[in-house]
């Protein structure tokens, strides 16, 4: 709750500015609708290179980013038919070292970031066959990952049930701590320039065929030369663009539990994932003593509601993994809305109207692709070209289901 507290320092309220446009006083380089990690981060690096930014969010880093649990596993959560997202994901997680040391130093607060890796472990001989597969896939495609037996996991992490049937050691799969992440993106963002208004982006103004800023809900008008959609799981809500040039972009409900053990029982040193029965699970623990669970996947709308079914089915396979979970204290349940898209890519570039940037759905990579889609969102507000590598991921792609 202390970040929380922290997050309304950061903020303009909109209610001094109803009935006014902030445009009276000149309009803005740029101004990003959504302020979320993604947002937040390329405001933050854009106001660094000099740019005139403001952030428009009813509540930033309060939606997916203040849910998520901030696993950084470009490898184990590598899927079939993804090899352009996965180049993009190694390509984030490289970037992420440097990144987590400039933010830390630009806002005077950690971020969490632990180069800790991952061990997937299986719970019985089907979810065995489930890995092996994967771990077939991973060396397929030059990843580093390592099959361990029963002894070799439970020798990495003792608290891992005797029942388990092996697993695959990432020493290259990583975390972040999204609360303090963006706790420390707010401050880097005030200290950096950024102006951030509290309110909703309901529309994108435009004038023939190019954007020339957003209204928002509290009858406020920002002119800005730029316009960067990064609006997550409410990019459908944004009005005002022709048809065609929204991304589909829907909401993916998730609902993560947090933990925390007593004093006497050492939490895991690295992320583990669980496979059971088929589903998967993952288990991330903190340095503060908390353990983040989760996450179901579930096709809702944009229901948050916490239900009784998830908290009981992610607590029962957790404990399959790692029995001492039933002396754990559970502290919090919460269900937030991963920005889904029919690929599970990214939309990142240069949108269909002049000066329109689209840094979206970014659905279960949003924390791991921070320091790559802020970087190309600041290139484009720079006139430079979209990257190479980010090319895949245009937002004018339109991937069959």
């Amino acid at each position: 709750m202390e970040a929380r507290g922290q997050l309304g320092n950061a903020l303009v309220d909109c209610r001094r500015l109803s009935g006014h446009r902030i445009a009276t006083v000149g309009s803005r380089d740029a101004v990003i609708a959504g302020g979320g990690v993604i947002g937040l981060s390329a405001a933050w690096l854009a106001a660094r290179d000099g740019l005139d930014v403001v952030v428009v969010d009813p509540s930033p880093g309060n939606g997916a980013s203040w849910a998520a649990a901030g696993m950084l596993a470009p490898v184990t959560e590598v899927h079939y038919n993804e090899e352009a997202l996965l180049e993009l994901n190694l390509r984030a997680a490289e970037a992420w070292p440097g990144f987590a040391a400039e933010l830390e130093e630009a806002s005077g607060y950690d971020v969490g970031y632990r180069p800790c890796g991952t061990l997937a472990v299986a719970a019985d001989a089907g979810d065995r066959a489930v890995l092996e597969d994967l771990h077939r896939f991973q060396v397929e495609l030059g990843l580093a990952s390592t099959w361990c037996s029963v002894a070799e996991c439970r020798s990495l992490e003792a608290l891992l049930s005797p029942r388990i049937r092996g697993g695959i050691l990432v020493p290259g799969d990583h975390q972040a701590d999204p609360r303090r992440l963006v706790r420390a993106l707010l401050s880097a963002c005030r200290q950096a320039g950024v102006t951030l208004v509290n309110d909703r982006v309901e529309r994108v103004l435009t004038e023939g065929s190019r954007v020339t800023g957003v209204a928002c809900s509290g009858n406020t008008e920002i002119l800005a030369d730029r316009v960067v959609l990064a609006t997550g799981a409410w990019t459908a809500a944004v009005a005002g663009l022709p048809a065609g040039a929204l991304p589909p972009v829907r909401p993916v409900k998730g609902q993560i539990l947090r933990l925390r053990f007593p004093a006497d029982i050492p939490l895991p040193d690295r992320n583990i994932r669980g496979i059971v029965q088929g589903s998967s699970l993952y288990l991330v623990p903190r340095l503060d003593g908390e353990l983040v669970c989760g996450a179901t996947v579930e096709e809702r709308g944009e229901d948050t509601s916490v239900t009784a079914g998830a908290v009981y089915s992610l607590l029962r396979d957790a404990q399959i993994i790692l029995p001492a979970m039933a002396e754990a204290e559970l502290v919090e349940t919460l269900a937030g809305l991963r920005p889904g898209t029919p690929d599970n890519a990214p939309y990142l570039g240069k949108g269909a109207l002049d000066g329109l940037v689209v840094a979206t759905g970014h659905y279960r990579n949003g924390i791991l692709l921070a320091p790559v889609s802020a970087s190309v969102v600041v290139s484009l507000l720079a006139g430079k070209p979209v990257p190479a590598w980010a090319e895949p991921f245009s937002p004018d792609r339109r991937p069959g289901p």
